[in-house]
């Protein structure tokens, strides 16, 4: 469906996809961030499902956020950070622009096989970067993709030492 979806990334980072996708998987609500019409920010909670090599962005239909990715499809979703502050698997961002699904007959499809309630408003995303971050002892680890970059890992201690990244 996009250049730049789940399954194109899965296929060049199938590890680092892997390890974003089960930190997404561990609870069902998220944050969204959009754009308002004024270019201010908005966070609304978001259920989101990788599925058929995409990243389902699902909504109700008409919702102020639906409205946003229509007038501007940027948009960043960040994992929910769990329970307390421990956050053992990391924290997780992806960010890039929204597609809308508008054909009847494959929402239907979706709907169907998601058991998700009628009406509603779908996107699907064209991913512009995909980041995990977590502690490794004294190391905050920091990795992320671009499909224009690819994969990059930079760590970053506690001390005065400036960040360094990982050879490829």
């Amino acid at each position: 469906m996009t250049t730049n979806n789940w399954a194109a990334f899965e296929a060049r980072e199938p590890e680092f996809a892997s390890t974003v996708r089960a930190r997404f998987a561990q609870y069902p609500h998220h944050v969204l961030a959009t754009l308002r019409s004024d270019g201010s920010p908005r966070l609304t909670g978001l259920n989101v499902e990788i599925r058929g090599g995409e990243l389902w962005l699902g909504m109700m239909q008409g919702s102020r956020k639906a409205r946003d990715l229509r007038r501007d499809p940027r948009f960043a979703l960040h994992s929910n950070p769990g329970p307390d502050e421990a956050m053992p698997d990391g924290d997780a961002r992806i960010s890039g622009r929204a597609i809308e699904l508008v054909d009847p007959p494959e929402l239907h499809r979706f709907a169907e096989e998601t058991e998700n309630p009628h009406p509603f408003d779908l996107f699907h995303a064209d991913l512009a970067e995909v980041v995990h971050v977590r502690v490794e002892g004294d190391e905050l680890v920091i990795r992320t993709w671009t499909p224009q970059g690819g994969l990059h890992t930079l760590r970053r201690g506690d001390d005065d030492e400036p960040p360094r990244e990982d050879p490829a």
